[in-house]
């Protein structure tokens, strides 16, 4: 389903195209290596062409690690979602004591921030491990078993668990759309465990912000996605040919975009370029005048400006504390962030202990204000928590 951009004058626009390196950038605050590049991230054919991964501490062969020989834990694909997965990796490979403030948000070591009635002197990975029913290693850097996350997008990552290739499949879009399988197929074969929400605001370049365009409707942003809109000027800016950024097809991001701005999975878009990544959008509209794009909450940055949109009368800003927000559940953009498991006749029940331990890290006080709203994602109210929680296998 590519398509080829249909504006006007592309050819006489100015724009820099950007390197590998700097469109593939590491997220600040993961801890871990990485190993970037974009492959062909840009070609947008979702199959895994963005070759870029991000390997948390591990000892390469998958037989896990000398904290006790468990195989490795494996998960790859979403953009969007590897902020949360890669940083949680890090701290889970880590093993840090509970002494340690820097990973536990505390030096009291008979207390865990954010577990409530919950203590432990335990070390990170050992806690949550020992839960479920894993030996604790008591050794900082060796986890009761590591933990590996691979970058590419979600289609890939849907891909990649149905295939067997890895443990757990990040998607920001549903399975359902990254796959074309049905709700009866999903149920049969992937446990769906979301972990967190995202806003998913749509950005525009500092010098467009700065001309006046703070805000624009649902239907602006359609028409611009869409070909109907191709100037700044036709939504209160400045005279200046839109520049119109895409991700990827088969990236979770432009799925639900498609779904949710233009309420088909299927719909056509007209843009000038499609990235595979995130980081890559972002660091295309930083170096571009003119530009727009829709990104994750968690890839703000310089040079670019969320802006405001009003759905049908509507106005949900790009501030926590506006009366509507892209932050609220109602937010026609917002969705749900996945970690699939697959259902196999060695998992009937989809999850296995060793998936369990590390999404239960996510499903808790501490997990979610760490590694989600850490992250600048939207935390999962209590109930959607317990519900997560219930997907779990029994605890040892």
């Amino acid at each position: 389903m590519s398509e080829q951009s249909k504006r006007s004058g592309v050819s006489r626009r100015k724009f820099i195209i950007t390197t590998g390196a700097a469109g593939a950038a590491g997220i600040a605050g993961c801890s871990s290596s990485s190993d970037t590049g974009n492959g062909n991230g840009d070609g947008g054919n979702g199959d895994g062409a963005s070759d870029t991964s991000n390997t948390a501490s591990t000892d390469g062969n998958g037989d896990g690690n000398d904290g006790g020989g468990t195989e490795a834990l494996t998960a790859e694909g979403s953009s969007t979602v590897y902020p949360i997965s890669n940083t949680g990796a890090s701290y889970w490979n880590g093993n840090p004591p509970a002494s340690d403030g820097e990973y536990w948000g505390s030096n009291d070591e008979t207390s865990v921030p954010g577990w409530g009635e919950i203590e432990t002197d335990m070390n990170l990975a050992d806690y949550f491990a020992s839960q479920f029913g894993f030996e604790p290693t008591g050794e900082r850097s060796s986890a009761p078993f590591t933990v590996t996350v691979g970058l590419s997008h979600s289609g890939t990552g849907c891909k990649a668990v149905r295939d067997g290739l890895v443990d757990i499949g990040n998607s920001s879009g549903p399975i359902t759309a990254e796959l074309g399988i049905s709700d009866e197929e999903r149920d049969a074969n992937y446990v769906d465990h979301v972990v967190g929400r995202d806003g998913q605001p749509v950005f525009v370049s500092q010098d467009v912000y700065d001309g006046g365009v703070t805000q624009l409707t649902g239907e602006e942003v359609r028409g611009i996605y869409q070909g109907e809109i191709n100037n700044w000027s036709e939504v209160g800016g400045p005279d200046q040919e839109i520049y119109v950024i895409g991700r990827a097809e088969g990236s979770g991001t432009d799925t639900s975009f498609r779904l949710n701005m233009l309420g088909d999975a299927e719909a056509s878009m007209e843009v000038d370029t499609r990235k595979g990544q995130n980081q890559q959008v972002k660091t295309l509209m930083q170096q571009n005048d003119g530009a727009i794009g829709y990104m994750a909450l968690a890839f703000q940055g310089e040079g670019i400006a969320p802006v405001a949109i009003d759905f049908d009368g509507t106005l949900y800003e790009p501030d926590k504390d506006a009366e509507n927000t892209i932050f609220d559940s109602d937010y026609p953009l917002n969705r749900d962030l996945h970690m699939y498991t697959r259902i196999n006749d060695e998992t009937p029940d989809g999850t296995d202990m060793r998936e369990a331990a590390f999404l239960n890290m996510f499903l808790t006080d501490f997990g979610q204000q760490v590694f989600v709203e850490g992250v600048e994602y939207i935390p999962l109210p209590t109930s959607d928590i317990e519900a997560e929680r219930g997907k779990l296998p029994d605890s040892a």
